[in-house]
């Protein structure tokens, strides 16, 4: 039986990458993620694994991609303005179809901002964030424990859709430390008969993003890149939910605005206000179905994000304006007030009880 530690959120997901057989580990340096370098400094020459501290974040994503190219499990990591670095790598990644895991453990901006927690980098990890048409998957873990559990999932969906994915959390995760259940090795294998692992006997792999002959080349592998993420899209939907089934307000959050949220939720039941949380699992693919049947049901939605107004543009287009969706936001690595997302629901309960009365 496996017993519960007290761990760092990083620390927690650097050994959740161990055990899922990470052996290749590329990163440089920055706050607020720098426990898990450490961590893997120390851990990856016990487990005879590759440690290298880049000379910079570009040069830490360009050898992911050469070690993803061989067929081994590989990941970086980094905060905000090094995740910004990375983009023209993690998009030469996803051409080339290849499997890895990324970490941004989020900080504040724009530009070099601050080392406080933020979730101001919804857009750059759900648009793509680097040149072309591609995505990765995108997991937002809540608290330590997730963080091990969804590192140790990501290095099975890499393998399984030959692609990038992305486990973002925001600083406060990151840094907060939790009791955690260290998670078991799934045993999943998956062949790879693509990796440039030499050519012995059999013919020659290639691994590039560049395509420039034939003519329509380029273009037929988006279309079997878009191909695959429309079937991840219909596979893959991550979301929790409390105490929603008799909701009349609904908050939608992700990572450490959602656990305030929740404490909003409680205090305001306790109050007799019906409110239910819905929170994110993956930030893409976006569970918008899921969030427009449940919103249906409700009076008003409101997004809490530690950004000025990112994911509630998805939440909207998801929603499509069966009912107002409303914003409460805090940036620069400020905290969303309990105080405030509760006010923000007794105002609607205010307007909704003088609505009544007038009519």
């Amino acid at each position: 039986m496996s017993k519960t530690l007290l761990m760092k959120g990083n620390e927690a997901l650097a050994e959740a990458a161990i055990i899922a057989g990470c052996r290749h580990y590329f990163a440089y340096p920055i706050t607020p993620q720098n426990e898990i370098p450490a961590y893997m400094a120390n851990r990856m020459p016990e487990v005879n694994g590759t440690f290298l501290q880049a000379e910079s974040e570009l040069a830490a994503i360009n050898m992911v991609f050469g070690a993803a190219a061989g067929g081994v499990r590989a990941m970086t990591t980094s905060s905000s303005p090094g995740m910004a670095l990375k983009q023209e790598g993690i998009s030469y990644i996803a051409g080339a179809e290849l499997p890895c895991v990324l970490v941004n453990i989020m900080r504040g901006g724009p530009g070099l901002g601050g080392i406080a927690g933020a979730q101001g980098d919804y857009f750059m990890s759900t648009r793509g964030g680097g040149n072309g048409d591609y995505r990765t998957i995108v997991l937002t873990p809540g608290n330590a424990q997730e963080l091990a559990d969804f590192t140790v999932e990501a290095f099975d969906l890499a393998d399984e859709y030959r692609m990038p994915v992305l486990i973002l959390a925001d600083g406060y995760l990151g840094q907060m430390s939790e009791p955690v259940v260290l998670p078991e090795p799934t045993g999943k294998s998956f062949n790879k008969p693509w990796a440039v692992t030499g050519a012995k006997g059999r013919p020659k792999n290639t691994v590039a993003s560049l395509r420039l002959v034939p003519d329509n080349a380029l273009e037929m592998h988006n279309l079997h890149l878009q191909e695959k993420y429309d079937q991840i899209t219909e596979k893959i939907r991550r979301f929790d939910t409390y105490k929603v089934d008799d909701a009349d307000w609904l908050i939608v959050a992700y990572g450490t605005a959602a656990r305030i949220s929740r404490t909003a939720v409680d205090r305001l039941r306790a109050e007799g206000v019906k409110v239910g949380l819905f929170r994110l699992t993956a930030a893409w693919p976006f569970p918008d179905r899921e969030l427009k049947e449940l919103a249906k049901r409700t009076r008003k939605v409101l997004t809490v994000e530690m950004s000025l107004g990112q994911m509630v543009e998805d939440v909207k287009l998801a929603i499509n304006g069966e009912v107002p969706v409303d914003f409460y936001g805090r940036a620069g690595g400020a905290v969303p007030a309990l105080d405030d997302i509760i006010g923000r629901i007794m105002s609607y309960e205010r307007e909704e009880h003088t609505h009544i009365q007038a009519s």
